[in-house]
């Protein structure tokens, strides 16, 4: 038990923020490409409280952790409360969704890179002496939930932030044919993880994801 509850408080803050700021990046910009819709919600905000899911941001992930700490396997992620966004009010519908779907994943690599920086930072400062701490254990934290998150958001399965940017590459009328995949997208991502298959589609895009983090150690 002790040791479930110390991982809890390593995962905590690196899952709590990773999700609510994927969300947060949508609507910044979603508002630059001119949807004001998050915005006029309250939901263009830093604060975790006011994206957080109760089942998405907190249950599931708790959960998950739980199987994957003492059963074996298991994929960590979640989800915060859906930014809104109008794609209708956007200034090129089609063409801005590009920007406004690639906002998330581009948010949860850059939170990698940052909590790699954090790592370095606290090495240089002497407050932590090795890998093995609280806080080295809470930046490898962050870094593996975030390219968990943004390899799972960057799969091109529509409602996935993959799947819009997807939409938004093809030509209208074969965008259109793949957009009506949207209704079963949640169905086919759990066929796909109960299947083994989510895991090989996740894979070059974690590797890219490790490749840049690399870079910054």
């Amino acid at each position: 038990m002790n040791q479930l509850i110390q991982t809890i408080a390593v995962y905590a803050l690196p899952v709590l923020f990773a999700i609510t700021l994927h969300e947060a990046a949508h609507g910044y910009v979603a508002r630059f490409f001119g949807d004001p819709t998050a915005q006029e919600a309250g939901r263009i905000s830093i604060n975790p409280i006011r994206h957080i899911d109760p089942m998405g941001t907190i249950v599931v992930p708790l959960v998950l952790l739980f199987v994957t700490k003492f059963m074996g396997g298991g994929l960590l992620f979640g989800w915060a409360k859906p930014v809104p966004v109008n794609w209708g009010r956007l200034r090129r519908p089609k063409q801005d969704m590009l920007w406004v779907a690639l906002a998330g994943p581009a948010s949860n690599l850059l939170q990698a890179i940052a909590w790699v920086l954090l790592w370095r930072l606290l090495l240089l400062t002497g407050i932590v002496q090795t890998g093995g701490d609280f806080w080295s254990q809470m930046a490898y934290a962050g870094v593996q939930v975030n390219l968990i998150l943004m390899a799972l958001n960057l799969v091109p399965l529509p409602p996935l932030d993959g799947g819009r940017i997807v939409f938004s590459l093809l030509p209208p009328r074969m965008a259109w044919q793949y957009g009506r995949i949207e209704p079963y997208g949640i169905v086919i991502l759990i066929v796909l993880m109960m299947l083994g298959w989510l895991w090989p589609l996740m894979q070059p895009l974690l590797a890219l994801g490790h490749w840049i983090v690399s870079g910054f150690l």
